[in-house]
Protein backbone atom coordinates (compact mmCIF):
# COMPACT_ATOMS: atom_id res chain seq x y z
CA UNK A 1 0.00 0.00 0.00
CA UNK A 2 2.65 3.01 0.62
CA UNK A 3 4.64 1.96 -2.52
CA UNK A 4 1.54 2.86 -4.53
CA UNK A 5 1.08 6.08 -1.88
CA UNK A 6 4.48 7.28 -3.08
CA UNK A 7 4.13 5.71 -6.55
CA UNK A 8 1.22 7.94 -7.09
CA UNK A 9 2.65 11.01 -5.32
CA UNK A 10 5.89 11.25 -7.41
CA UNK A 11 3.86 10.68 -10.69
CA UNK A 12 1.81 13.99 -9.31
CA UNK A 13 4.73 15.44 -8.55
CA UNK A 14 6.17 14.88 -11.94
CA UNK A 15 3.18 16.23 -13.86
CA UNK A 16 2.87 19.27 -11.81
CA UNK A 17 6.75 20.02 -12.97
CA UNK A 18 6.37 19.64 -16.10
CA UNK A 19 3.27 21.79 -16.09
CA UNK A 20 4.84 24.48 -13.80
CA UNK A 21 7.87 24.63 -16.42
CA UNK A 22 5.59 24.51 -19.98
CA UNK A 23 3.94 27.89 -18.09
CA UNK A 24 7.20 29.51 -17.17
CA UNK A 25 8.62 28.72 -20.68
CA UNK A 26 4.81 30.11 -22.45
CA UNK A 27 5.71 33.53 -19.92
CA UNK A 28 9.24 33.64 -21.19
CA UNK A 29 8.37 33.02 -25.23
CA UNK A 30 4.78 36.01 -24.41
CA UNK A 31 7.15 38.54 -22.86
CA UNK A 32 10.45 38.26 -24.99
CA UNK A 33 12.35 36.58 -22.77
CA UNK A 34 14.95 34.50 -23.52
CA UNK A 35 14.00 30.54 -23.06
CA UNK A 36 15.26 29.18 -19.92
CA UNK A 37 16.28 32.43 -18.51
CA UNK A 38 13.75 32.32 -15.78
CA UNK A 39 14.69 29.00 -12.99
CA UNK A 40 12.07 27.44 -11.00
CA UNK A 41 12.79 27.26 -7.40
CA UNK A 42 10.62 24.96 -5.81
CA UNK A 43 9.06 25.91 -2.17
CA UNK A 44 9.27 22.87 -0.11
CA UNK A 45 8.59 24.35 3.36
CA UNK A 46 6.46 22.06 5.60
CA UNK A 47 6.72 18.87 2.69
CA UNK A 48 7.81 15.61 3.66
CA UNK A 49 11.44 14.81 2.43
CA UNK A 50 9.25 11.93 -0.12
CA UNK A 51 7.86 14.91 -2.28
CA UNK A 52 11.30 16.49 -2.12
CA UNK A 53 12.71 13.09 -3.34
CA UNK A 54 10.05 12.73 -6.10
CA UNK A 55 10.19 16.42 -7.36
CA UNK A 56 14.24 15.85 -7.14
CA UNK A 57 13.64 12.15 -9.41
CA UNK A 58 11.84 14.64 -12.08
CA UNK A 59 14.73 17.06 -12.40
CA UNK A 60 14.51 19.70 -9.67
CA UNK A 61 17.40 20.48 -8.45
CA UNK A 62 16.74 24.08 -6.68
CA UNK A 63 14.53 23.68 -3.37
CA UNK A 64 13.18 26.67 -1.27
CA UNK A 65 12.73 27.02 2.44
CA UNK A 66 11.52 29.16 5.28
CA UNK A 67 12.40 27.41 8.56
CA UNK A 68 15.78 27.11 9.43
CA UNK A 69 15.64 23.73 11.87
CA UNK A 70 13.71 22.27 8.90
CA UNK A 71 15.83 23.14 6.49
CA UNK A 72 19.02 21.94 8.11
CA UNK A 73 16.86 18.38 9.39
CA UNK A 74 16.72 18.18 5.60
CA UNK A 75 19.50 19.07 4.17
CA UNK A 76 21.20 16.48 5.95
CA UNK A 77 18.45 13.74 5.59
CA UNK A 78 18.92 14.43 1.86
CA UNK A 79 22.69 14.48 1.92
CA UNK A 80 23.36 11.75 -0.54
CA UNK A 81 21.79 13.85 -3.52
CA UNK A 82 25.11 15.95 -3.48
CA UNK A 83 24.03 18.24 -6.36
CA UNK A 84 20.85 19.82 -4.51
CA UNK A 85 20.49 23.21 -4.21
CA UNK A 86 19.79 24.50 -1.11
CA UNK A 87 18.19 27.87 -0.65
CA UNK A 88 17.12 29.69 2.35
CA UNK A 89 13.50 32.23 1.31
CA UNK A 90 12.56 32.64 4.93
CA UNK A 91 13.24 35.39 7.66
CA UNK A 92 16.83 34.89 9.60
CA UNK A 93 16.88 34.99 13.40
CA UNK A 94 20.45 36.35 14.32
CA UNK A 95 20.67 32.99 16.49
CA UNK A 96 19.95 30.82 13.89
CA UNK A 97 22.83 32.63 11.13
CA UNK A 98 25.23 30.16 11.84
CA UNK A 99 22.62 27.32 11.26
CA UNK A 100 22.15 28.80 7.52
CA UNK A 101 25.97 29.84 6.87
CA UNK A 102 27.14 26.08 7.69
CA UNK A 103 24.43 24.41 5.20
CA UNK A 104 22.17 26.71 2.31
CA UNK A 105 23.90 27.37 -1.07
CA UNK A 106 22.00 30.68 -1.26
CA UNK A 107 20.34 32.95 1.40
CA UNK A 108 17.37 35.36 -0.60
CA UNK A 109 16.69 37.35 2.60
CA UNK A 110 19.40 39.30 3.42
CA UNK A 111 17.96 42.82 4.63
CA UNK A 112 20.50 44.02 7.12
CA UNK A 113 23.55 44.28 8.59
CA UNK A 114 24.27 42.24 11.30
CA UNK A 115 22.54 39.18 9.07
CA UNK A 116 24.87 40.01 6.12
CA UNK A 117 28.25 39.75 8.81
CA UNK A 118 27.00 37.11 10.33
CA UNK A 119 26.58 34.98 7.84
CA UNK A 120 30.00 35.70 6.04
CA UNK A 121 31.83 35.56 9.19
CA UNK A 122 30.04 31.91 10.58
CA UNK A 123 31.00 30.66 6.86
CA UNK A 124 32.93 27.48 7.26
CA UNK A 125 36.33 28.19 5.37
CA UNK A 126 35.96 24.90 3.31
CA UNK A 127 32.76 26.05 1.40
CA UNK A 128 32.81 28.32 -1.25
CA UNK A 129 31.02 31.80 -0.52
CA UNK A 130 27.16 32.17 0.11
CA UNK A 131 25.50 33.31 -2.57
CA UNK A 132 23.07 36.27 -1.08
CA UNK A 133 20.19 38.49 -2.68
CA UNK A 134 19.39 41.33 -0.56
CA UNK A 135 16.02 41.47 0.10
CA UNK A 136 14.00 45.00 -0.80
CA UNK A 137 10.61 45.83 0.41
CA UNK A 138 9.28 47.35 -2.28
CA UNK A 139 5.82 47.99 -1.39
CA UNK A 140 6.40 50.00 2.29
CA UNK A 141 4.94 47.48 4.27
CA UNK A 142 6.27 47.96 7.64
CA UNK A 143 5.02 43.93 8.45
CA UNK A 144 7.69 43.07 5.36
CA UNK A 145 11.68 42.39 6.05
CA UNK A 146 13.60 44.46 3.26
CA UNK A 147 15.74 47.48 2.71
CA UNK A 148 14.07 50.60 1.14
CA UNK A 149 15.41 51.05 -2.45
CA UNK A 150 16.99 54.44 -1.11
CA UNK A 151 19.54 52.27 1.63
CA UNK A 152 19.81 49.85 -1.28
CA UNK A 153 23.21 50.94 -2.69
CA UNK A 154 24.62 50.71 0.94
CA UNK A 155 23.49 47.44 1.64
CA UNK A 156 25.51 46.42 -1.65
CA UNK A 157 28.63 47.76 -1.01
CA UNK A 158 28.15 46.10 2.69
CA UNK A 159 27.70 42.99 1.04
CA UNK A 160 30.32 43.40 -1.80
CA UNK A 161 32.93 43.98 0.79
CA UNK A 162 32.29 40.38 3.13
CA UNK A 163 34.55 37.75 1.99
CA UNK A 164 32.56 34.80 2.38
CA UNK A 165 29.78 36.22 0.46
CA UNK A 166 29.19 36.43 -3.32
CA UNK A 167 26.01 39.10 -4.40
CA UNK A 168 23.65 37.12 -6.91
CA UNK A 169 20.97 39.70 -7.13
CA UNK A 170 17.96 41.13 -5.19
CA UNK A 171 14.80 39.58 -3.87
CA UNK A 172 10.95 40.77 -2.95
CA UNK A 173 7.54 39.90 -1.65
CA UNK A 174 5.67 42.79 -2.53
CA UNK A 175 1.98 43.58 -1.51
CA UNK A 176 -0.58 42.14 -3.65
CA UNK A 177 -1.94 43.40 -6.22
CA UNK A 178 -5.33 43.59 -7.81
CA UNK A 179 -4.04 43.37 -11.67
CA UNK A 180 -1.00 42.02 -13.92
CA UNK A 181 -0.29 45.80 -14.18
CA UNK A 182 -0.91 47.13 -10.98
CA UNK A 183 2.06 44.02 -10.24
CA UNK A 184 3.90 45.29 -12.66
CA UNK A 185 4.19 48.95 -11.68
CA UNK A 186 4.94 47.93 -8.05
CA UNK A 187 8.28 45.32 -9.68
CA UNK A 188 9.26 48.34 -12.04
CA UNK A 189 11.32 50.42 -9.85
CA UNK A 190 12.93 47.54 -8.32
CA UNK A 191 13.79 45.52 -12.32
CA UNK A 192 14.94 49.22 -12.66
CA UNK A 193 17.81 48.85 -10.10
CA UNK A 194 18.19 45.02 -10.71
CA UNK A 195 19.22 46.13 -14.15
CA UNK A 196 21.57 48.90 -12.87
CA UNK A 197 23.43 46.74 -10.63
CA UNK A 198 23.78 44.09 -12.80
CA UNK A 199 25.95 46.40 -15.59
CA UNK A 200 28.32 47.18 -12.92
CA UNK A 201 28.78 43.45 -11.90
CA UNK A 202 28.81 40.41 -13.55
CA UNK A 203 27.76 38.41 -10.72
CA UNK A 204 24.99 40.24 -10.33
CA UNK A 205 22.42 38.05 -12.09
CA UNK A 206 19.26 36.94 -9.92
CA UNK A 207 15.71 38.95 -9.70
CA UNK A 208 14.44 36.69 -7.45
CA UNK A 209 10.49 37.81 -8.00
CA UNK A 210 7.33 36.36 -8.37
CA UNK A 211 5.23 33.43 -7.31
CA UNK A 212 1.77 31.93 -8.24
CA UNK A 213 -0.32 34.84 -7.92
CA UNK A 214 1.69 37.20 -10.34
CA UNK A 215 3.83 34.51 -12.36
CA UNK A 216 3.19 36.87 -15.45
CA UNK A 217 3.89 40.32 -13.93
CA UNK A 218 6.93 38.74 -12.68
CA UNK A 219 8.80 37.58 -15.30
CA UNK A 220 7.38 40.40 -17.51
CA UNK A 221 9.39 42.46 -15.09
CA UNK A 222 12.40 39.83 -15.80
CA UNK A 223 12.61 37.97 -12.90
CA UNK A 224 15.25 34.92 -13.28
CA UNK A 225 13.78 32.94 -10.32
CA UNK A 226 10.43 32.27 -9.50
CA UNK A 227 9.23 30.97 -6.18
CA UNK A 228 6.48 27.88 -6.49
CA UNK A 229 5.06 25.62 -4.08
CA UNK A 230 1.61 24.37 -4.00
CA UNK A 231 1.44 24.17 -7.62
CA UNK A 232 4.31 21.57 -7.80
CA UNK A 233 3.56 19.53 -4.46
CA UNK A 234 -0.09 20.05 -4.40
CA UNK A 235 -2.55 20.96 -1.61
CA UNK A 236 -2.80 18.03 0.50
CA UNK A 237 -2.10 18.14 4.17
CA UNK A 238 1.76 18.49 4.92
CA UNK A 239 1.29 19.99 8.69
CA UNK A 240 3.64 17.47 9.81
CA UNK A 241 7.34 18.19 9.24
CA UNK A 242 10.15 16.13 7.83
Amino acid sequence: MSIEVESNEAQEIKVNLARVSRKVEQLEQQYQRKVGSVRVLAVSKTKPLSALEAAYSAGQRAFGENYVQEAVDKYHALAHLSDIEWHFIGPIQSNKSRLIAETMHWVHSVDREKIARRLSEQRPDDLPALNVCIQVNISGEDTKAGVTLSELNDMVALVAELPNLRLRGLMAIPAPQDNHDAQCAVYEPLAQAFVELSKSDSMIDTLSIGMSGDLPAAIESGSTMVRVGTAIFGERDYSAKA
